[in-house]
C-alpha cells in the first residue's frame, strides 16, 4: 500500500491550525479562563467553562474563512492557508461541523444558562462572519459577544448569577476596541473585495482615535465596578493613560503594541474580579 507523503498531511494540518485564527483564539480562551478563576467556579466547572470557550472560538475562525476564502484569493492573501491552498474547504468545513457539536456538548455542561449564553456569544461571531462585518452594524457582535462572556462565566458558578453590570459594559468596550484593531491592518483589502464595516467608514485615522476612546473607556468601566476603590486601582488608569496617545498618534508596531498593552489592563482588570470587602467593617 502507498503511503500519504508527510509534507502534504503536515502542510494540511499546519493550515488548518492556522485557519482558527489562533491568536484571538487562544486570547479569548485564556481570558475565560481569568473570568472562570475570577468568579471563583470549582476546578472542574472552570475547566468545562474554557473548553467551551476554545471549541467555540474554533466555530468562529474556522467559519471565518470559509465564508471569507473567495475574498481572500482575490487579493492574494498569503496569510490565508485555505486561500493558498493548504488546506480544503472540505477539510475546514468538517473540522467546523465538528467543533460546533463539541461546542453546544462543553456549553450545555457548564449548566443551561452558561451555554446558553455562550452558544448566543458563538452565535454572534458567525453573524459577524456571515455578513454584519460588511455594515455598519460590524462592532455589535464584538459588543455582544464579549459582554456575554463574563456572564458565561458567572453563571456557569454554584449559584448561577449575570456578572455585574460594569464588568460586562468594560468587557463589550474592550470587544468593540478589539474589533477596530483587527480591522485596522485589512482596511485596503477589504474594501477592494466589498467588505464595508464600522473601521472601513470610518476610515483609520477616526477608527484610531475611537480605539483610544473605548479601551479609556472599558479601563474606567472597569475601574468604576471595584469599590471600594483602592490605591493600587490608580496603576491600572495611569497606564492606560499615558499609552492612549501612542496608540492613536503613531503608526504601526509601536501604535499595535501599545493597544495591546490597553487591552492587557483591561483584561487584567477583568481576570481580577471585585474587591472584597473588609470583614473587619
Amino acid at each position: 500500500m502507498p503511503q500519504t507523503p508527510r509534507r502534504p498531511v503536515l502542510r494540511a494540518a499546519r493550515g488548518l491550525a492556522l485557519t482558527t485564527h489562533p491568536g484571538p483564539a487562544v486570547a479569548v480562551t485564556a481570558l475565560s479562563a481569568l473570568l472562570s478563576r475570577a468568579a471563583s467556579l470549582p476546578l472542574s466547572r472552570g475547566s468545562r467553562v474554557v473548553t467551551a470557550v476554545a471549541c467555540g472560538q474554533l466555530v468562529i475562525g474556522w467559519t471565518n474563512d470559509l465564508v471569507d476564502v473567495q475574498r481572500d484569493r482575490a487579493v492574494a492573501r498569503a496569510d490565508k492557508p485555505l486561500a493558498k491552498g493548504d488546506v480544503s474547504p472540505v477539510a475546514v468545513g468538517s473540522a467546523a461541523t465538528l467543533a460546533a457539536v463539541s461546542c453546544v456538548v462543553a456549553s450545555l455542561g457548564c449548566g443551561r444558562r452558561s451555554g446558553l449564553t455562550h452558544l448566543g456569544l458563538v452565535g454572534c461571531g458567525v453573524a459577524y462572519n456571515l455578513g454584519l462585518k460588511s455594515t455598519w452594524w460590524s462592532f455589535a457582535p464584538y459588543a455582544l459577544a464579549f459582554g456575554s462572556l463574563p456572564s458565561v462565566a458567572t453563571l456557569a458558578a454554584p449559584s448561577p448569577a449575570v456578572a455585574p453590570w460594569p464588568t460586562t459594559a468594560g468587557a463589550a468596550l474592550l470587544g468593540v476596541g478589539a474589533h477596530l484593531v483587527n480591522a485596522l491592518p485589512d482596511l485596503e483589502d477589504d474594501e477592494a473585495t466589498g467588505v464595508a464595516g464600522l473601521p472601513h467608514r470610518l476610515g483609520e485615522r477616526r477608527t484610531r482615535q475611537l480605539v483610544g476612546a473605548v479601551l479609556l473607556g472599558s479601563t474606567l468601566v472597569l475601574l468604576a465596578g471595584r469599590r471600594p476603590l483602592r490605591r493600587a486601582d490608580l496603576a491600572p488608569l495611569a497606564a492606560t493613560l499615558a499609552l492612549v496617545p501612542p496608540a492613536v498618534r503613531t503608526r504601526g508596531r509601536s501604535s499595535l503594541a501599545a493597544v495591546v498593552a490597553i487591552a492587557g489592563v483591561d483584561v487584567a482588570l477583568l481576570g481580577r474580579g471585585r474587591p472584597r470587602k473588609d470583614p473587619r467593617r
